[in-house]
């Protein structure tokens, strides 16, 4: 029986206030309050709330039958908590129902993988810990930011302990494979890769209201069709996308809810199945392992790291952020490990893309700025400061280390003065009341001697 895994990614960064090159060193809060609390509760109020809610009502009368996945970055659940926590528990309500699975990724929704390891690691670790605590769910399955995906990358995962990977079904990896298949691992077979059906999940996530489209509008029985319609042989068809397709990249008034709600009673009238990623890898077995030597993602026509990495302005910010890696772990200041995990956000490179012609468009999702030269002087803006204030904790060279102990002896110096001085301020000034206050004390009376008789 070919069954359908459907896979919700759900993300919203923490976007920079516009921030000048002369707040440097005097301003250290990076952050656009209104914005991002604008944005999310906007976004919760078109697709989050009531797409929960379809789903939950969907769950409940196909009587566990429909089942689901999410991937939701540590950075979009910080802010849940902030601003909308109705959305964190209407997740709690869909996981009770033991029909959804939580999926690992990094906590700051970043371009980790690519640089450290151990850094990875710990950012999926702190992740993984946000996850189990809110929804009871030690992720088993991994997605890596944007589906990011390489051998080695792979290989980096099994070591961490999971038993599968999500990436794209690329075609330039693929050749004339399906995605419709389980795989594994090149270097290591134990780890499974779902691959995703970009062809069907773009028909969703990208052309659903285009009137343009040749199978404009689409209808979840004619969706459904297409699926039931395909090769026999073929297993799954990994369903991928952004959770916000649904109600805010494509709007409630096309009719993308009302499809939603009704694509699971299609699906199973089909004789279809939906499973969740661990139940597929449970279920399954790889029909061979695909090798991708170099990185590829879901992102754009390309397929790789373009989107985030295409071009100097985004490789020159990429390589500043990481070079400050190694003084970073060395640090344990709360303030400056949380602001560094807010500069390692992927949407930050990738408001520096520079692509203007057929993935335009998509560029300018929720950007802030205007252009991405803007972007990028902004971002180096805020990174310049943030290496600032690290040098106090953990100055970049002996010399700077000389200077900050300097400068750590003298702010200590002129603290002690300055306690000084305000206590000989009052010591001063208890003596001049003392006295400038007349004398409450009679004078004695010197009696004179009567003179002796002689």
């Amino acid at each position: 029986m070919k069954t359908i895994c459907l896979y919700f990614q759900l993300h919203q960064p923490f976007r920079y206030r516009r921030y000048r090159f002369f707040d440097i060193g005097n301003d250290s809060y990076y952050y656009d309050d209104y914005a991002n609390e604008t944005i999310l509760q906007k976004v919760a109020q078109n697709c989050y709330l009531p797409a929960n809610k379809l789903l939950l009502d969907a769950i409940e009368k196909q009587k566990g039958k429909f089942k689901i996945a999410f991937s939701l970055s540590g950075i979009a659940l910080e802010q849940f908590q902030l601003y909308a926590p109705e959305v964190i528990e209407s997740f709690k309500k869909l996981s009770d129902t033991g029909c959804v699975e939580f999926l690992s990724e990094t906590f700051s929704h970043s371009l980790v993988a690519l640089k450290s390891q151990s850094q990875l690691a710990e950012q999926v670790k702190k992740h993984d810990d946000l996850i189990e605590s809110l929804f009871g769910q030690r992720p088993s399955v991994f997605r890596n930011t944007e589906l990011i995906y390489s051998d080695e990358i792979g290989n980096m995962v099994n070591d961490m302990g999971f038993k599968a990977i999500l990436t794209e079904g690329a075609k330039h990896v693929l050749g004339w494979k399906s995605p419709n298949f389980l795989y594994t691992n090149a270097i290591n077979p134990r780890l499974k890769v779902l691959m995703r059906n970009y062809k069907l999940s773009d028909d969703l996530a990208f052309r659903f209201s285009n009137p343009d489209w040749s199978e404009y509008p689409l209808t979840a029985e004619k969706f459904a069709n297409w699926i039931k319609q395909m090769d026999e042989k073929e297993e799954v068809v990994n369903l991928f996308m952004d959770y916000e397709t649904f109600g805010e990249h494509q709007k409630k008034e096309t009719g993308i809810l009302d499809f939603l709600a009704a694509l699971p009673a299609e699906v199973i009238k089909q004789n279809i199945e939906f499973n969740t990623p661990s139940e597929v890898v449970k279920k399954l077995q790889p029909v061979s392992a695909v090798h991708v030597p170099n990185p590829i993602s879901w992102a754009d026509e390309e397929r790789d790291l373009s989107a985030w990495l295409g071009n100097e302005l985004q490789e020159e910010a990429f390589n500043k952020l990481y070079s400050l890696l190694h003084r970073v772990e060395k640090c344990d200041d709360a303030e400056i490990i949380k602001d560094w995990e807010y500069l390692q956000v992927s949407d930050h490179f990738y408001y520096m893309c520079t692509k203007f012609f057929s993935d335009g468009e998509v560029h300018k999702y929720f950007n802030p700025y205007d252009s991405p030269y803007e972007a990028y002087i902004n971002y180096m803006n805020v990174l310049s400061d943030f290496a600032l204030r690290l040098d106090e904790f953990v100055p970049e060279n002996e010399v700077k280390q000389q200077l900050s102990e300097l400068q750590k002896t003298i702010s200590e110096k002129n603290a002690k003065i300055k306690n000084l001085e305000t206590e000989n301020k009052k010591l001063l000034s208890k003596v001049k009341n003392t006295m400038s206050k007349p004398s409450t004390k009679k004078p004695k009376v010197v009696k004179k001697a009567a003179p002796k008789k002689k």
